[in-house]
């Protein structure tokens, strides 16, 4: 059932899990994350990045947003990482429930004035929005240690930017990266703790994919509902159909429809059960 995103999380926050935001392309990543959400009962969140949304346009939103609406569990749908003010207005206007007001490679003042602006936009539909405070990088290659710190989130400057725009929840930056991981993940916990007891809105992680465990969990424990995964659901996709190329097989597309998206469902199910949210819906 569609479901507003503020819901979703507040539930989460208030009874300590975290709830998977899947970020998809297609059909078979909407009903994988369907399928996952219902059979262990969980709730979960569609993402849609601007780089899909100018592929698919609003034929892919009303795609998502019937998915989600057809679901047995609480489900909505989350504009990913958006620093278009058109884009984001028309995917308000088509009904999705929440947005990423990204200015985070702005500077602060802009940051602060755009996601302000946005906020402002998003409630007057009655939607929510997501902000990002610090830069969260591609990959952790060549980076020091002093410019790695500069990119993180500063707990002060948080609260003072959470207060002036009004946003609904936050992605930290605590040496959380997008994409692979190509060492050790090392999260600043102190730093994700200092977040937690000046904020009283939930905490979003991105870059969960490849996060051990114990990372996971402590994250939670400190104030995180949602984590955003897409690494590890493409990947899967995509090895489907490399695996596929390599056969001589006469299998009809519709079959390998359903084995691509029961691919990517194994996916999201671990991940529903990681976060915690199986049998919260």
């Amino acid at each position: 059932m569609l479901t507003s995103t503020q819901a979703i999380l507040e539930k989460a926050q208030r009874y300590g899990y975290a709830v998977g935001a899947f970020n998809l392309y297609n059909l078979e990543g909407a009903k994988a994350v369907v399928n996952a959400a219902e059979a262990d009962r969980s709730p979960a969140i569609i993402q849609i990045l601007p780089q899909i949304l100018h592929y698919g346009g609003a034929p892919l939103i009303a795609l998502f947003l019937a998915a989600a609406d057809s679901a047995r569990v609480p489900m909505s749908v989350h504009l990913d990482h958006c620093e278009e003010a058109d884009v984001i207005a028309l995917c308000l206007e088509a009904g999705i429930q929440s947005v990423l007001a990204d200015g985070s490679k702005f500077s602060y003042e802009e940051n602060l004035a755009f996601t302000h602006a946005m906020t402002q936009l998003a409630h007057q539909k009655g939607a929510t929005v997501e902000a990002e405070i610090g830069r969260i990088s591609g990959t952790e290659d060549g980076m020091t240690v002093a410019e790695k710190e500069a990119k993180m989130t500063d707990p002060d400057q948080a609260k003072a930017f959470v207060a002036a725009s009004g946003v609904d929840f936050l992605a930290v930056t605590i040496g959380n990266v997008h994409g692979q991981y190509h060492s050790e993940p090392r999260l600043d916990f102190d730093r994700l703790a200092q977040v937690r007891q000046r904020l009283k809105i939930p905490l979003v992680l991105h870059g969960a994919s490849g996060l051990p465990a114990l990372m996971i969990q402590r994250s939670i424990e400190l104030g995180v509902c949602k984590f955003n995964v897409n690494t590890e659901v493409r990947q899967r996709y995509l090895e489907f159909w490399r695996e596929y190329g390599k056969t001589d097989s006469q299998t009809d597309l519709l079959d390998c429809q359903k084995a691509a998206t029961a691919a990517m469902q194994e996916i999201v199910a671990q991940k529903i059960r990681l976060f915690g949210s199986a049998g919260k819906a």
